[in-house]
């Protein structure tokens, strides 16, 4: 059967049909589990959509956008969030670039040492969540008996309960977990870099501080840039830790973006406000990675 083309010899033949079998099925299963949905809820949040009356839903328009931006507590949220994510970025940022550079330094069971700061990194939120609302509990947690055993008085300061102890323990929940990826990206960024500058520098009598700010920071900007946008975009859509640390409590004033997103769709039925919420965090997300990336691309160019 020699005039028979089989669809190997097609494939071979066509590169464009080639890719399509092999890409296709994945393109397409994106559409269906990304794309539809993501169309569907954007049509959503221009209804007033509501769980307890979905048969009724009309169109309004961009209503539930112009309304979001007159809740209050979308806005505190949104702040919130915001100052979460720069405090909780920065200061993994220095701890973590302390860690990688002890690290980095020859030392006795290093590989023991680098094992033992991926730890941390091996417990999901949830169960991180749980972990810390034990360590905070008032009553029996672990800090309140350790500022007891140590000082020999009785504290049941309300870590949780109360506005600033609970946005302190998010912010201590979310560091004792993201710092060490932080410390392994610049960790692995410090060992490609090249010996010769440094070389050069010792030749020159340079100090181990001038070496990290002419030589080390602007090398190891590019691995900056990706952990803190990395970590930046795992913050601003934190729910896990929160949820089960708070629940947004007391009266909303730990509440994020997307803790609120989920209170008003699920429990208030709200679903088209919770879309349009959605949608604009996601957008301001997109917007930051963009920032972040020119700025990846700048660094690159500085360094040649």
């Amino acid at each position: 059967m020699a005039g028979k083309r089989t669809l190997l010899d097609m494939m071979r033949e066509s590169k464009w049909l080639f890719m399509g079998l092999f890409i296709g099925p994945a393109i397409l299963l994106i559409l269906i589990v990304v794309v539809v949905p993501m169309l569907y809820s954007f049509y959503l949040s221009l209804t007033d959509f509501n769980l307890l009356n979905a048969k009724n839903s009309r169109f309004i328009g961009i209503g539930n956008y112009i309304g979001l931006f007159k809740d209050k507590v979308f806005i505190s949220s949104f702040v919130r969030t915001f100052i979460l994510m720069t405090l909780t970025v920065n200061l993994e940022l220095l701890f973590g670039l302390f860690i990688a550079l002890l690290l980095s330094k020859p030392l006795k069971g290093e590989s023991l040492l680098r094992t033992i700061v991926m730890v941390p990194m091996m417990f999901p939120p949830i169960l991180v969540g749980f972990q810390f609302k034990w360590i905070f509990n008032d009553q029996a947690g672990l800090l309140n008996n350790l500022l007891y055993s140590l000082t020999g008085q009785l504290h049941q300061i309300p870590w949780l309960i109360d506005q600033p102890y609970g946005f302190i323990s998010i912010l201590i929940a979310e560091l004792w977990m993201g710092t060490p990826f932080m410390a392994i990206i610049l960790l692995a960024g410090m060992m490609s870099l090249p010996k010769e500058p440094f070389e050069a520098a010792d030749i020159d009598g340079a100090t181990g501080i001038q070496k990290f700010y002419y030589i080390t920071r602007p090398m190891l900007m590019p691995y900056i840039l990706i952990a803190m946008a990395i970590r930046s975009l795992d913050i601003s859509r934190a729910y896990d830790l929160v949820k089960i640390m708070t629940n947004g409590g007391p009266a909303q004033r730990t509440e994020l973006i997307w803790t609120y997103v989920t209170r008003l769709s699920i429990v208030d039925s709200k679903f088209a406000m919770g879309c349009a919420m959605s949608f604009v965090s996601v957008l301001i997300s997109f917007a930051f990675t963009i920032m972040i990336y020119k700025q990846l691309i700048a660094a690159r160019r500085g360094l040649g």
